[in-house]
């Protein structure tokens, strides 16, 4: 991905000095509320398998409960490619640059649709932090507020992402920042208040189900992102593509059940397969419209 020497965002807020200790889960595994299904708990393995993370911290959370305190090393940040940053913090460079690329994008889109777009902010944390949507945890994986406005961070998890998730690549990490910005537009246009205006109105399957859609209409998004920034900017390198693929599909809810239990329970799919997540990037990437990206209308299976 060619990210060096364009414009960073000043919407970027550094927190990972003030030091605390937490556990969580990844992208992959989004953040519930309520009573303690089937559902909820295979989210616990899974978080537990694939990110090293006690299965009772995450039941903890998912039941409204506080975090069950764990040791978070810390250790110095690092940049795409591994090297342990200097001064100028490569790896802070580098967010900041897909942040404000994901900007330049979504305001054009917005006003390109009469409306204003809303920077959102992004926070680099390390082992937890608060929000305005509770406690948020570095094994969460990076996540959206919609309370607050905020996409929350610990770099960690691109060391998870490349070693135990097996999706190395920059192009892949800025995917994931494209994403979760996607759930920022979400909210912007009311999307996130309707599902959350559903929520105990229907079932937990038909609640996972909804959520399902959320997930693949923001990876929708992330694609539509990387068709403009490449159309604009031609941030693109060979194979950046297929790093955001390998990452969308190593994060489906089928392949993390898999590594985590051996076997597949789709009721409780919070996000989606690997192949409906790969579908809908690749659909926002090669129409760059978003109007494509209307999972709730369009089946997603």
């Amino acid at each position: 991905m060619r990210w060096q020497g364009q414009r960073q965002s000043d919407n970027v807020e550094d927190l990972r000095g003030e030091g605390s200790s937490g556990g969580g889960r990844g992208i992959g595994l989004p953040i519930g509320r309520g009573g303690l299904g089937v559902g909820t708990i295979v989210v616990a393995l899974v978080a537990s398998y694939v990110l090293g993370v006690n299965p009772l911290t995450v039941l903890s959370m998912l039941s409204g409960g506080g975090p069950v305190q764990t040791q978070s090393p810390s250790r110095p940040a690092q940049a795409p490619g591994g090297q342990v940053s200097g001064k100028d913090d490569p790896q802070k460079a580098f967010v900041a640059t897909v942040l404000a690329d994901t900007e330049d994008v979504w305001r054009a889109q917005f006003q390109q649709a009469g409306r204003e777009y809303e920077d959102p902010r992004l926070v680099l944390f390390r082992g937890a932090t608060q929000t305005a949507c509770g406690q948020g945890e570095s094994a969460m994986g990076p996540f959206y507020c919609p309370a607050d406005h905020k996409v929350y961070i610990d770099l960690d998890f691109y060391d998870t992402l490349r070693d135990r998730l097996g999706a190395p690549g920059d192009f892949a990490q800025a995917y994931v920042i494209a994403h979760e910005v996607g759930h920022h537009v979400q909210n912007l246009l009311g999307t996130s208040a309707k599902m959350e205006q559903a929520r105990g109105r229907v079932s937990q399957a038909q609640y996972n189900a909804m959520s399902v859609r959320l997930e693949l209409q923001a990876d929708c998004f992330a694609g539509v992102w990387a068709h403009h920034a490449e159309r604009s900017r031609q941030i693109l390198e060979q194979g950046d593509i297929e790093e955001a693929m390998n990452a969308a599909a190593q994060i489906g809810d089928d392949t993390l059940q898999k590594k985590s239990q051996g076997r597949v329970v789709p009721e409780s799919f919070t996000h989606g397969s690997s192949e409906q997540r790969v579908r809908w990037f690749k659909r926002g990437f090669e129409s760059g419209d978003t109007a494509q990206c209307n999972t709730f209308t369009k089946q997603p299976v």
